[in-house]
């Protein structure tokens, strides 16, 4: 399996890194890590098994994480608009994207900006706005913060990045419940289960209102693609490779 990866600039002044494997012309496949993590510590072992499977895995930094450049704020457009960015830097004019957490919110909002870039996207446990009010979202992030704080004195990232992407999330964004019509990619949706922080009744929600969405449930936590990746592979891997 070649390895190879560097930093692009994804404009604004931000650049991203990113780390691939795979032949040079496989199809590709855009990874997108949760917050508090990077693409490499998230996705290696998933990056063998989609390079195992004849793809391209493109991991990438989100801004304020790892190797991406630390900025003077963190919107969630901003991640939105590094991802498209960096798919244009990278040369790639569509391609799936896999998000986890955060980095699914992020690929949730690029497909929604610009659904003829985004040809399969795949959303694992992602947090789910609330449409009117904080009081569904407020519980659970509170719960998750202090283990939060445990990753970010170990991570290599902005604190920042993370504490002002979870102030947004817990913010009430009828917007993005309106734009998930304009998906145009099949989206499977692999759900955490019981163990999980984000609520089963809200990834229901989000599912339904997709054009055309599928739900998974592995009940393994909210970072499914490490504490269960046979059950997560046997889950994306055929998603993604359907008509190749």
């Amino acid at each position: 399996m070649m390895i190879g990866g560097g930093t692009v600039d994804a404009g604004g002044g931000v650049t991203i890194a990113y780390r691939t494997a795979g032949a040079a012309g496989a199809p590709p496949v855009v990874l997108l890590h949760g917050g508090g993590s990077r693409g490499a510590a998230s996705w290696d072992a998933f990056t063998r098994a989609l390079a195992a499977a004849g793809l391209r895995p493109i991991a990438l930094d989100l801004r304020g994480h790892g190797g991406s450049s630390r900025t003077r704020d963190y919107p969630l457009t901003g991640f939105r608009d590094d991802v498209l960015g960096a798919m244009d830097a990278l040369g790639l004019g569509g391609a799936p994207l896999v998000g986890h957490s955060l980095g699914a919110h992020t690929a949730s909002l690029v497909a929604q900006a610009a659904p003829e870039r985004v040809t399969r996207l795949v959303l694992e446990d992602p947090p789910v706005p609330s449409a009117t009010s904080r009081a569904q979202s407020l519980p659970a992030w509170r719960m998750i913060l202090p283990m939060l704080g445990l990753v970010v004195r170990r991570g290599r990232f902005d604190r920042r990045a993370l504490t002002e992407a979870v102030r947004q999330l817990r913010e009430p964004d009828p917007g993005w419940w309106a734009r998930l019509p304009s998906i145009a990619a099949p989206t499977l949706v692999i759900g955490g289960g019981p163990r999980s922080h984000v609520a089963a009744g809200g990834l229901d929600a989000l599912v339904r209102a997709l054009p055309d969405g599928r739900l998974v449930t592995i009940p393994a936590g909210h970072r499914v693609h490490s504490t269960a990746p046979a059950a997560f592979e046997a889950a994306v891997l055929p998603f993604l490779t359907a008509g190749h």
